[in-house]
């Protein structure tokens, strides 16, 4: 059978073929586009005519489309649908991906030619091609093309290691997730779940050969959704010292060491480049610039955000002392005891809202719906096409006036082989150099009911579904010229403040009543429970502000190593670092962890998790410029227009400003998280 890999997909949209995948064509297709992109860029640079964008930026832009094939669906499968075999095939490439790559951006010959056109602007080029030479060129040097030969070989060295270790901690990680799955023996131990969520448990049980037994997989994050459900509190207790203890449990699967090197590499490697530290390094290709601005805005909300925590749990603890209980509020109490806080102070219970949040109907009703009702697109199942797993579902995206935007797929549910969290991700990327269309995809963790049975989403995870989805439109919106200008290559900082707008629609008026409807009487959900969510919305932000600030400043101390220092202890380096900054607390735990923190030891957020709130001061921004609109339809053209459908062919807070008309303010953030005492 012909590779796969080796020529564009005849399928529509060139969706990857992916009942004709094998796994021996993944090897042969990357060894083939290694050597076609090695080729592509050796013609640049032995080239004897002067540096031009035509004979420079598009061959660049043209080279490595095998490669970009493959590496696309591999990446994808090894996160998704991973095997024994694309794990050791990826423990042996990543380095081998890391090198090609540093081949191309580390290449003083290329560098050279691309300083010339960067210190040299012709004047007929578009503000597209203008804003390609100078991201390259930035991404070039910040990357360190301008050092002498024998730095670049060390630095070259050290890319080499560091993406051998990113890999070797997201394999840790997840075989450590799947081996700390708590098992239920006893199903009276899962009062509190609907029967939706203890079929499930029983069905991930039963995949392990458990039978009559219930599993509770961990997500990503520290904790469990149905933390807030679960009555006997021993469970809660199991749950959530499992889902802490990932990563440092001493065994085959340990990740601190990983850790130690991982951050004592990216120091040198910073160091290397000419940075104090990775975070400066990072930081000076993003919207923030510098790690010190970053550590100014989230110092500056840590205290009233810890403060806030404080007075919820002395909330909760008398709430527990009331009911006659005698423990001391700990942090696998916390989502319970504030489901019933809530309950009682706005009469919101939202683990008892799931029946109105049917999958299914999330999906067509409020998602897709509300993306036609801003956006003007449609969606509509495409059966004939399949994805790479039988739970993948494919849909064709078009606009209101019939024309192409292209494949949305999403993949919903949990298992085993596929890493935590949720995501999403382009397969193909539209751009008009080369005349590709747009596949993007949707990765969710939903524990999967028996067959027959309506998956029910928590509050949660229908908000997480929203926010992921915002992701995608990013993508499919994206309308640009050169590929690496494509969907959502924006700076780091700036990529989650369209999935953060997007959850907006989730309670907006004309959406949510459309979609949120009980699943046995077909009723709304009452107006009235809408307006409680609504005026809860500060509720329990300073535990949830507490819990991510801990988790991005975290990540700031880790990648603020210099080289050469030492750090014995990964638990005390943790403590110290919490403490530090006032966010050390045993009932509110940091969001992730060190030792499962994939977000930024294997997920490309090192130094950068810090850009979900500072994405959230333009998202609470733009949240309050939609309200004040008087067309839904216009202001979602406009903002699709003017920031979606840019891409990455702009500074970012360029196509800001062009929406909005000015920078974001910071008071709708603080008011948004009741933070206004900041």
């Amino acid at each position: 059978m012909t590779n796969p890999f080796l020529a564009p997909s005849a399928l529509p949209y060139q969706l990857p073929p992916f009942a004709d995948i094998r796994d021996e064509h993944y090897e042969e297709a990357f060894e083939a586009g290694f050597a076609e992109q090695a080729a592509e860029v050796r013609a640049i640079v032995e080239q004897a005519d002067a540096p031009t964008f035509e004979n420079t930026m598009e061959p660049l832009e043209r080279s490595g489309q095998t490669l970009s094939r493959v590496a696309r669906v591999f990446w994808s499968m090894t996160s998704t649908d991973s095997t024994p075999f694309l794990e050791e095939l990826e423990e042996r490439y990543a380095p081998r991906f890391a090198a090609h790559a540093d081949s191309i951006t580390l290449d003083p010959r290329l560098y050279a030619r691309v300083a010339a056109l960067q210190s040299a602007p012709d004047a007929s080029w578009t503000p597209e091609q203008r804003y390609l030479v100078e991201r390259r060129h930035t991404e070039m040097t910040v990357a360190g093309a301008g050092l002498d030969d024998a730095a670049r070989e060390r630095l070259k060295e050290l890319n080499q290691q560091i993406a051998t270790l990113t890999t070797r901690f997201d394999k840790h990680l997840q075989a450590d997730t799947n081996d700390l799955a708590v098992v239920i023996d006893d199903p009276a131990e899962l009062d509190g779940l609907s029967d939706g969520e203890r079929s499930a448990a029983a069905a991930a049980a039963a995949d392990r050969g458990l039978e009559g037994k219930a599993l509770i997989t961990l997500p990503l994050f520290s904790g469990h959704p149905w933390l807030a459900s679960l009555t006997n509190r021993d469970v809660r207790r199991r749950v959530m010292e499992a889902s802490l203890a990932r990563g440092t449990r001493g065994n085959e699967h340990d990740n601190r060491e990983t850790v130690l090197e991982l951050t004592a590499l990216r120091a040198e490697r910073a160091q290397l480049l000419g940075f104090a530290t990775h975070a400066h390094a990072v930081t000076a290709d993003e919207t923030a610039r510098t790690p010190e601005a970053v550590l100014a805005m989230l110092t500056r909300l840590a205290a009233p955000a810890a403060a806030n925590a404080r007075a919820e749990a002395a909330a909760l603890q008398a709430q527990i002392d009331a009911a006659g209980e005698s423990y001391e509020l700990a942090a696998w109490d916390w989502d319970y005891w504030t489901e019933k806080e809530r309950t009682a102070r706005f009469d919101v219970d939202t683990a008892a809202l799931r029946p109105y949040f049917e999958a299914e109907r999330v999906l067509q009703d409020g998602v897709f719906h509300a993306a036609t009702q801003v956006y003007g697109v449609t969606f509509q199942e495409r059966h004939d096409l399949v994805g790479y797993h039988p739970d993948v579902r494919v849909f064709e995206v078009r606009n209101d006036d019939g024309s192409e935007v292209g494949l949305y797929l999403l993949d919903l549910y949990t298992r085993d082989a596929k890493r935590g969290g949720a995501w999403m991700n382009s397969l193909i990327q539209q751009n008009a150099l080369l005349g590709h269309p747009t596949v993007v995809m949707n990765n969710l963790n939903v524990p999967k009911p028996p067959a027959g049975t309506p998956t029910l989403l928590t509050f949660d995870e229908t908000t997480t579904l929203f926010h992921e989805f915002g992701h995608a439109l990013h993508g499919l919106f994206a309308q640009v010229t050169y590929p690496s200008l494509g969907g959502t290559n924006v700076f780091r900082d700036f990529v989650e403040f369209p999935s953060q707008v997007n959850e907006m629609w989730m309670l907006w008026p004309g959406i949510v009543e459309h979609y949120a409807r009980h699943i046995e009487t077909g009723e709304p959900l009452p107006a009235d429970v809408v307006e409680r969510l609504q005026a809860s919305e500060t509720f329990n932000q300073g535990h949830d502000t507490s819990e991510y600030l801990a988790a991005a400043l975290l990540d700031q101390a880790w990648h603020a190593r210099v080289a050469g220092d030492t750090v014995v202890d990964v638990a005390d380096f943790e403590r110290d670092a919490l403490d530090s900054v006032g966010l050390l607390s045993d009932t509110v735990p940091t969001r992730y962890s060190t030792g499962y923190f994939q977000h930024v030891f294997s997920g490309g957020y090192s130094a950068g998790y810090y850009s979900y709130i500072w994405s959230e001061v333009m998202d609470a921004d733009t949240v309050e410029w939609f309200k004040q609109q008087p067309s839904i339809r216009e202001a979602g053209q406009r903002f699709r227009d003017r920031l979606l459908g840019v891409g990455g062919s702009k500074d970012p807070l360029e196509a800001f400003r062009d929406f909005r008309g000015r920078d974001a303010e910071l008071q709708p953030l603080l008011e948004r998280r009741g933070l206004t005492a900041a």
